[in-house]
């Protein structure tokens, strides 16, 4: 994983391998205290980003297949030289937007193909699980990675809760070693088949958030 300190054109903005770890590689491997995410064999990354947490988590779960999905190219060629460079073989990068990935079926797209989805620093929780929803079979677990607890947007995620399908089952506290002291993981649970309005048209889950 030396590539995402070190590569000039790394869509992170940190440099030193030792705050990479601890920022990156360290908060990334946090989401194996959930057992759902932990025993998973088919994980989606939402907004992959620089390729956390699905890279790191891709290398300490070899049995899993873990597609990273991006919408920005620029991105997504990082991640798909960080993934050839560490010879990631489970790992795919998915350079789409989630939502359109969630509207065709295996294996053309990813709809219903996982039993867990990541997402770290995206979005709302209630954008998160809008975007989850669609792509996590039955009983599927998202884990996302947020800073401070936010009691607002808790309530906002319980307002649509029945309407997307997925419930908030609990919040993990990970700050000692994680990368930030206030790093919580939120972990909500897909309870039933995937509602007939989702996935939305790109977009729409951020723009329009359903709990407001």
């Amino acid at each position: 994983m030396e590539l995402v300190a070190s590569e000039a054109r790394t869509p992170s903005s940190v440099r030193d391998p030792r705050e990479s770890w601890r920022v990156h590689i360290a908060d990334s491997l946090s989401g194996l205290e959930v057992e759902g995410l932990r025993e998973a064999r088919s994980i989606a990354d939402v907004g992959a980003g620089a390729g956390f947490p699905g890279l790191p988590l891709a290398v300490a779960l070899p049995e899993a297949r873990v597609d990273l999905i991006e919408a920005t190219t620029r991105k997504c060629e990082f991640i798909e030289r960080a993934v050839a460079a560490a010879g990631v073989e489970n790992a795919r990068v998915v350079c789409g937007r989630a939502e359109e990935w969630a509207g065709g079926e295996p294996p053309e797209g990813g709809r219903e193909a996982y039993e867990a989805v990541t997402a770290r620093a995206v979005g709302r929780l209630a954008t998160l699980a809008e975007l989850a929803s669609p792509l996590l079979v039955d009983g599927g677990v998202l884990v996302a990675w947020k800073g401070r607890r936010d009691p607002e947007e808790e309530s906002e995620m319980d307002r649509v809760a029945t309407r997307i399908g997925m419930d908030r089952e609990r919040v993990r506290w990970v700050g000692p070693y994680a990368g930030s002291r206030n790093r919580h993981l939120h972990i909500l649970r897909k309870r039933g088949p995937t509602p007939a309005e989702l996935p939305r048209r790109p977009g729409m889950a951020k723009k329009r958030p359903l709990g407001t």
